[in-house]
C-alpha cells in the first residue's frame, strides 16, 4: 500500500527497459514515473485512490530507457484481504503513445486552423481596410470631377444631382456651370462611355475642353466641335476607343426675373426637357446630333428657347433612362416613362425637379446599373403666377 512495488510484468518492462531485479521490492511506482507525472501522482492520484479505492484512465509519463517518454494511460484499484482491509494497489498500464500522437495531430491541426482563422480575419479586416480607402480615393477623384456647388445665376435657380451606381468605379458621367461674361453662362451635361480610371481621365479632358471652349465659342455647336477635334486628336493615344454624348448650352438671364434665352447643341444626346409654368413639357428636339469623338466631321444639331418665370430646363444622363424595371435586362424605365413622370410634376422648379427625380433614381434599387447626372436651370415664377398656382 505505500506504492513499493512486488510484481511486474514483463510487457511493461520491456516498455520501459529495465531488469525485474532492478524493479521489485526496490522502487516504488511513483519512481517510474517522470517529474511531473511523480507530481501529479503524489498530489491527485494516489489521494483520489485511496479515497475512492481505484482511479481510471488517467494519462501520465513514465521514464523510459535511455531519457525517453512513454505517454501511458493508467487504472489503479485497492485489493483487500479476506477481512477487508487493503492488501496491495493493482495497477495496468496503457500504451498511449498512439493516442498520444493522434492527439497531438488534432492539437496541431486545430492550432493550424485557428491560425488560418485569424490569417482570414486579419485578410477581411485588411480588405475591408482597402475597400474604405478605395471608395474614399475614388469619391475625391469623382468630386475633382463635378463641381462641388453651382455658381448662383442671378434672376435664375440653379440645381444638380449624381447618383453614383457604384461606389467603387469612377463615373463618366459629368456636367458644369460656368460664367463667360456680365450676360453669358455656359453649361453642359454628358456621358463618357465605360467606366473606371480610363473613363475618368476622358471625363477630365472633355470637362476641362469644353470649359475652356465656351470661352469663345460663339455659339453651341462649336463648342461640340472643338471638344469633338480635341477627342478625336486623343483617339491616337488611346488603346480602346472612346467617345461621349454631351449637351451644351449657353445661356443668356433676362435680369430681374425677365425670361431668359436658351441656346444648346447636342451630340448623341437624350432630349432636353422644358417643365413650363402652364404644365405642359416640350422636349428640345436634337435627332441627328453625332457622338462626341467617333469622327473628325461630325454633325451637331443645335436648338432653341426661351425660359419664361416658372419654367425649368432640364438635362439627364441616360442612367435615368436605362434604369431596369423587370427581372429581364431589357426592361428598361424608358424616356415615355420619363416624360409622363416629368409631366405629372409640371410646373416644377429646378429644385424641385432634382428632388422628385433623385426620389425616382433611389427607387429603382438594383435596377440603377449605371450613374446618373441631373442638371436643372430655371427662372422663379413670379410672384403674381405663384399665387395664382397657390389658388390652383
Amino acid at each position: 500500500m505505500d506504492g513499493t512495488i512486488v510484481r511486474i510484468n514483463a510487457t511493461l518492462l520491456q516498455w520501459l527497459g529495465l531488469e525485474r531485479d532492478a524493479v521489485v521490492d526496490r522502487m516504488r511506482f511513483s519512481d517510474l514515473l517522470t517529474v511531473g507525472g511523480r507530481l501529479y501522482h503524489e498530489t491527485h492520484f494516489s489521494p483520489l485512490l485511496y479515497m475512492r479505492g481505484q482511479v481510471s484512465g488517467i494519462a501520465l509519463e513514465m521514464r523510459a530507457a535511455e531519457g525517453t517518454r512513454l505517454p501511458v494511460l493508467v487504472s489503479s484499484a485497492v485489493k483487500h484481504d479476506s477481512g477487508g482491509e487493503p492488501l496491495l494497489i493493482n495497477t495496468n498500464v496503457f500504451d498511449a503513445t498512439e493516442r498520444r500522437a493522434y492527439e497531438e495531430e488534432l492539437l496541431h491541426r486545430r492550432k493550424e486552423a485557428e491560425r488560418a482563422r485569424i490569417e482570414a480575419e486579419r485578410a477581411r479586416q485588411q480588405a475591408d481596410t482597402d475597400r474604405a480607402r478605395l471608395r474614399e480615393t475614388l469619391a475625391v477623384l469623382q468630386r475633382a470631377l463635378l463641381p462641388g456647388k453651382l455658381p448662383t445665376v442671378p434672376g435664375m435657380e440653379a440645381a444638380s444631382y449624381y447618383y453614383p451606381a457604384s461606389p467603387h468605379q469612377l463615373s463618366g458621367d459629368f456636367y458644369d456651370l460656368v460664367r463667360l461674361d456680365e450676360t453669358r453662362w455656359a453649361f453642359f451635361l454628358g456621358d463618357v462611355r465605360g467606366k473606371g480610371p480610363e473613363a475618368a481621365t476622358l471625363t477630365a479632358r472633355a470637362r476641362y475642353a469644353l470649359r475652356a471652349a465656351a470661352l469663345h465659342a460663339s455659339d453651341p455647336a462649336e463648342a461640340l466641335r472643338t471638344l469633338n477635334t480635341v477627342l478625336v486628336e486623343g483617339q491616337a493615344l488611346d488603346e480602346e476607343p472612346r467617345h461621349c454624348t454631351v449637351v451644351f448650352g449657353l445661356l443668356e438671364p433676362g435680369g430681374d426675373g425677365g425670361p431668359a434665352r436658351v441656346r444648346l447643341a447636342s451630340g448623341g444626346h437624350p432630349p432636353a426637357m422644358v417643365l413650363r409654368a402652364d404644365g405642359r413639357v416640350d422636349l428640345l428636339t436634337t435627332l441627328g446630333g453625332m457622338l462626341v469623338g467617333v469622327l473628325p466631321g461630325a454633325d451637331f444639331v443645335s436648338a432653341e428657347t426661351t425660359l419664361a418665370p416658372g419654367d425649368t430646363l432640364l438635362l439627364y444622363t441616360d442612367g435615368l433612362t436605362e434604369a431596369r424595371t423587370g427581372p429581364r435586362r431589357d426592361t428598361l424605365y424608358g424616356e415615355e416613362a420619363l416624360l409622363a413622370f416629368v409631366a405629372d410634376h409640371a410646373p416644377s422648379s429646378p429644385t424641385k425637379a432634382i428632388t422628385v427625380l433623385s426620389d425616382l433614381l433611389r427607387s429603382f434599387g438594383d435596377g440603377l446599373d449605371d450613374d446618373t447626372a441631373l442638371l436643372a436651370l430655371g427662372v422663379p415664377a413670379s410672384r403674381a403666377s405663384a399665387g395664382r398656382a397657390d389658388t390652383a
